[in-house]
């Protein structure tokens, strides 16, 4: 499965595109009409749409009949805008006495950066995803708030509200204390030995607890017509495998052993025992994470798609029981499973063996307590905030806890509460205007490809055919998934998440085998991302990311092509790049390019890779080439993409030479707006993080290397060649 995101977001966010920093972990897709007519009548190539394929969406228990598509809003959510407002607020984001031509970044947001410092409660502010996420918690809150008094008829609108209130109901969960693990944990204490083992890690992994691996059901990448369940490695507490090995981490390191310690005294062991428990479960991570794959290693889809039968399953890769963790979970045994490292499977069964069963005890302990640690009382809730905010990422403060709890309520019921997000955020004429700009988007790809020099005419036939088979997902869904079956309890914060964390476990478990649903919303309307997917050849862009900065109705279009016309290019490029080029239209991972094609295409991507590494984040620090390349490659064809598109359409409209914004032009307008998207202040240890475990480059890098790298933009700029923006070669993909 091919996913990505547009920012950067958690590992298991199954989809391929834009931002997630900012997301609320509130995720959705539906599949728009056809191209709006606004699209035709100004001469835009309005593509072809594959017909909608009937709904295969399992009926697992609970889920039943979809309700009604939500009611959008009267008008975006927002602020009013005006010509003088959206002016002014360009202007007051850039930094003029920077010249464009040495760096643009700071030319474009350096007026921002000096006015917005980080707030207390964030690591990283960004001008689109934070704006964006700070004011979606308030409609959010609203929309919980109100819910309170909901009609008891509206049963999915009670139990938001019942989950939201149990959430700000702090005095009860601190109450509570550690007691709402004690059922899990005392499964792990009754564990009599490894043979249990397999059972006990398919009821936690029901129960939203990551032990040693992961397993979710998603298209089979090389029959993607078809789920199939899949099996990938986890169970690790730092954010990558290098935390544990790294000398430079070794601080780090120090702060986990201590955060470990704590939560074991919280658990009720004495100082010197949790000491010496804390010790044993990191050496034990610590040995795991050295049998995982590295992240640019679980980038390359062919090495990752290990397809085995559940008999050669059961006798291979450590011999597991298998049958046993699929009762947990309460599935049939699937025929086939696709593994994404069988060696690490092997392995850390070896190691398990080899470990001392009190360790592997204190492990999963520790997993439990891991899982639950943000929603328990305060003194789990502070020791979670200590080190993975502030010690790991710099935070200053522990967030509100209104914030808190609108984001755990939409990680529960992201589709309920998208409802409430579009009635109030999102106007029915943003929908057909920004499919409208997606389909210009794909046009300006599909009118560049005969411009590659490096591409052959078959395989640049089977590429448009790809491209014209891609679907869009553009708002919301027309039928919004039911939580139908789904109990929560008033009053019980902690059982009700649990309740909630396993309903949507067992619904994604439940797609096992069955054909893939194409109408189907993956993540919920509300969400500030966007995403492309390669086993599903589809792209989608929820109300949450088609506000302003990114786009907005009344934005001059110069700067909605910089905004969200960008963002289209972006996951389009997905589709095509290192990666993405290995799937053809229909989603299936397959070689459809001639190899000459292939071996050419490979050969531009050492010119991405000097240009992103070469520069330094931070004082002897550089972006990984090989982990950020895809969305590298998306960044450079998605600026591309979107300046050609806005061409197309000035030409269409008697040139748009009448500026927007004073002292520049309107072709300048649209770089601009897109760096302005870009506009982030961030501590120096979340950009550590990021850099080491993020696939994508940080928001400075996104901006300029693309700008370099894009012929007109030196054009429009005027700039001279040998200035910072304008060398004398450049990097050529798409």
């Amino acid at each position: 499965m091919r996913l990505a995101v547009f920012s950067s977001g958690p590992d298991f966010t199954f989809c391929n595109g834009l931002a997630v920093a900012a997301v609320l972990a509130l995720v959705g897709c539906s599949t728009p009409p056809e191209a709006s007519g606004s699209a035709a009548k100004a001469g835009a190539k309005a593509k072809p749409k594959p017909a909608k394929e009937p709904s295969t969406t399992p009926a697992v228990e609970p889920p039943k009949a979809p309700v009604d598509s939500p009611e959008p809003a009267a008008k975006p959510a927002g602020a009013a805008m005006t010509p003088a407002s959206i002016e002014a607020e360009v202007l007051a984001t850039m930094d003029t006495t920077v010249s464009p031509c040495d760096d643009f970044y700071e030319y474009a947001c350096g007026g921002w950066m000096k006015a917005n410092p980080i707030p207390p409660d964030r690591t990283r502010y960004t001008r689109s995803f934070g704006v964006l996420r700070e004011r979606n918690l308030v409609i959010l809150k609203d929309a919980l708030e109100g819910l309170a008094t909901a009609n008891p008829a509206d049963v999915e609108g009670v139990q938001l509200g019942q989950l939201y209130s149990s959430c700000m109901d702090e005095a009860a969960i601190d109450k509570a204390g550690a007691e709402p693990l004690v059922p899990l944990l005392d499964q792990v204490k009754n564990l009599e030995s490894t043979a249990g083992l397999m059972a006990l890690l398919g009821t936690l992994h029901l129960n939203g607890v990551g032990a040693f691996f992961g397993a979710y059901v998603g298209p089979d990448d090389k029959d993607p017509a078809t789920n199939v369940l899949q099996v990938s490695q986890g169970g690790l507490g730092l954010p990558d495998r290098s935390y544990y090995t790294k000398p430079d981490r070794k601080e780090i390191r120090d702060g986990y052993l201590a955060h470990l310690g704590k939560n074991f005294e919280l658990l009720g062991e004495t100082p010197e025992q949790a000491a010496k428990t804390a010790s044993a479960v990191l050496a034990f991570e610590t040995k795991l994470a050295k049998l995982q794959l590295t992240r640019v290693e679980r980038r390359d889809p062919d090495a990752t798609y290990n397809k085995r039968t559940t008999a050669a399953l059961l006798k291979g890769e450590g011999a597991l029981d298998w049958t046993a963790y699929f009762d947990a979970l309460r599935i049939a045994a699937p025929s086939q499973v696709i593994v994404e490292s069988p060696a690490y499977l092997r392995d850390s069964a070896k190691l398990v063996a080899a470990t001392k069963f009190d360790t592997i005890k204190a492990y999963l302990r520790w997993s439990v307590v891991r899982a639950a640690a943000p929603s328990l009382s305060k003194s789990f809730a502070d020791a979670n905030f200590e080190f993975f905010k502030q010690t790991l990422r710099g935070q200053k403060e522990q967030e509100p806890r209104w914030k808190r709890c609108v984001a755990q309520v939409g990680r529960a019921m992201p589709h309920a509460l998208g409802t409430h997000y579009v009635k109030a955020a999102f106007a029915p004429t943003s929908k057909a205007l920004a499919e409208d700009l997606i389909v210009r988007t794909e046009a300006a790809f599909e009118a560049n490809l005969p411009a590659l020099s490096w591409m052959d005419d078959a395989t640049r036939g089977r590429a448009v055919e790809k491209m014209e088979a891609v679907r869009n997902k553009v708002g919301y869904p027309e039928k919004p998934r039911s939580y139908e079956g789904l109990t929560i309890q008033p009053g019980q914060f902690v059982a009700s998440l649990a309740a909630a964390g396993a309903f949507n476990k067992a619904y994604n478990l439940a797609k096992q085998g069955k054909p893939v649903d194409h109408t189907e919303w993956g993540g919920s309307p509300q969400t500030v991302n966007a995403s492309y997917s390669s086993t599903r050849n589809q792209m989608w862009f929820p109300a949450g990311i088609l506000q302003a900065p990114f786009f907005h109705p009344e934005f001059p279009m110069a700067m909605n092509f910089g905004g969200i016309g960008m963002v289209a290019g972006h996951e389009l490029t997905h589709g095509f790049d290192d990666k993405g080029r290995k799937y053809d239209g229909t989603g299936m991972l397959r070689q459809w390019w001639d190899d000459k094609a292939v071996k050419s295409f490979e050969e531009r991507l050492s010119c991405v890779s000097e240009a992103y590494s070469t520069p330094e984040v931070l004082p002897g620090l550089h972006i990984n080439p090989d982990l950020t390349m895809g969305e590298n490659i998306a960044d450079l064809g998605g600026l591309a993409q979107t300046f050609a598109a806005y061409q197309a359409w000035a030409k269409e409209n008697g040139g748009d030479t009448k500026p927007h914004v004073k002292g520049l032009t309107n072709e300048q307008l649209v770089f601009v707006a897109f760096a302005q998207v870009w506009c982030t202040n961030v501590t120096d240890e979340a950009l550590k993080v990021r850099v080491a475990t993020d696939p994508h480059s940080p928001g400075r890098f996104r901006v300029n290397v693309p700008a370099t790298h894009t012929a007109e933009f030196a054009e429009v700029f005027e700039c001279t060649e040998g200035q910072p923006m304008a060398p004398k070669t450049r990097c050529e993909v798409w």
